[in-house]
């Protein structure tokens, strides 16, 4: 094995990724960037389905396309990809030996998709007891809607994020929307990754390995946090309310001499700052607006007064304003301009990765700094079945003219 590879806090433990598409490969990029080796395993001819999902595609110095999707550079770096042919015998064997020498599976097929190939967890423990297999599925892998295939889009309406999000109902462009990425998706590899490490953890000790069952659908409903709390405590179903914050007040955007700004006041000092930057510091001590509950209470006339101040000035102008005075603030950048920005540059949000096809491929950083293990940037998302033929030889010390033998085979 490359000694690159055993860097990082991760260092040692290997990841065996039969997922696809995103909240899978999700986690896999996040254990892979904390130094987890991980082989991502793909259909031969085809591999992950986001390779097909473009444009844009990834150019070559020359400019033309190489093929290599955006989505899928976006959730792969760091991996080793491999082809196997699951649905062959040959295939499934050879998963068996790579799951043999796995600490961890990553899988996201349907509800018992991979127990017809003898690929599921009670077959992979069989030859693994210390394996940590976790499934990633729409609904999990109990309940009515177990066998329903889920997707991001789905699993935001049926989660209730979209009733969240979005112009009210009744106004000029009102009615539900999903957020602009596949937030369900990602929280849900963020997620996996949290449960995969602490099954590691309780391996220490037990010196087993388990099950991880987890749903898109569960995960949606969790990171509701306050507004599923609202409910709960509350009894009033919460409803689309723009970019307002059900429960602070002034926490929304406002419209200004030449655009629109962010104000997100968390305090009744953050409000006395605002007030007196608006040059109105006697809104501060009204009995309207004098604490938060007042001021959620009189919403509506406090926005209308406020509004009428911002679009005196411009945004640039407002948030050189706000900022010297403490209170919180900022633009709505399109993502050119959150690129640009001096502060996302200074640190070092995106990244460059030298790419077999190409140059250069940019990539967006890895947020996490590690003091003592940091993230360390090893390999570009890997082009199809790249690595077949390293790892095999890591993994299983195969030869030469066993991987050849594969190949005629097509298992790999």
């Amino acid at each position: 094995m490359n000694d690159t590879l055993q860097a990082g806090a991760l260092a040692g433990v290997r990841v065996l990724d039969l997922s696809r598409v995103l909240a899978g490969p999700w986690a896999g990029q996040l254990l892979a960037d904390l130094g987890a080796d991980v082989v991502k395993v793909e259909r031969p001819g085809a591999g992950d389905d986001t390779r097909a999902w473009g444009p844009p595609w990834l150019n070559d110095a020359d400019g033309h396309s190489t093929g290599e999707s955006a989505y899928y550079l976006s959730a792969n770096r760091n991996k080793r990809s491999v082809t196997i042919d699951i649905g062959s015998a040959d295939g499934q064997s050879l998963v068996r030996r790579l799951a043999r020498k796995a600490d961890i599976v990553l899988e996201n097929f349907k509800v018992g998709g991979l127990a017809q190939y003898g690929l599921d967890y009670a077959s992979l423990k069989a030859v693994n007891p210390r394996l940590v297999y976790c499934s990633i599925t729409g609904f999990g892998q109990t309940g009515p809607y177990a066998a329903r295939a889920g997707y991001d889009f789905l699993i935001q309406g049926m989660g209730g994020l979209m009733s969240l999000t979005g112009l009210p109902d009744g106004t000029e462009g009102g009615g539900p929307l999903k957020v602009g990425v596949a937030l369900t998706d990602i929280m849900t590899g963020l997620y996996a990754t949290v449960a995969v490490l602490a099954a590691l953890k309780r391996r220490e000790s037990s010196g087993e390995g388990q099950h991880i069952d987890l749903a898109l659908l569960d995960v949606q409903i969790a990171c509701l946090a306050n507004q599923a709390a609202n409910y709960l405590v509350g009894g009033v179903v919460p409803q689309r309310m723009g970019n307002a914050h059900p429960n602070i007040v002034p926490y929304q955007e406002f419209p200004t001499a030449d655009g629109y700004m962010i104000v997100a006041v968390g305090n009744d000092g953050q409000f006395a700052n605002l007030c007196k930057t608006l040059g109105k510091p006697e809104w501060s001590s009204d009995e309207r607006f004098v604490t938060n509950p007042q001021r959620v209470k009189h919403r509506s006339e406090l926005i209308a007064l406020i509004h009428g101040m911002t679009v005196q000035r411009t945004t640039d102008e407002w948030i050189a304003a706000m900022e010297a005075a403490g209170v919180p603030c900022g633009p709505i950048n399109t993502l050119d301009r959150v690129f640009a920005d001096p502060h996302v540059q200074a640190r070092g949000t995106r990244i460059e990765m030298p790419h077999p096809f190409a140059n250069d491929v940019a990539l967006v950083a890895n947020p996490i700094r590690l003091s003592e293990s940091p993230v360390q940037y090893r390999n570009a998302p890997p082009t199809l079945g790249q690595h077949t033929e390293e790892v095999l030889s890591d993994w299983l010390a195969a030869t030469a003219m066993e991987i050849d033998a594969l190949r005629t085979k097509q298992a790999t």
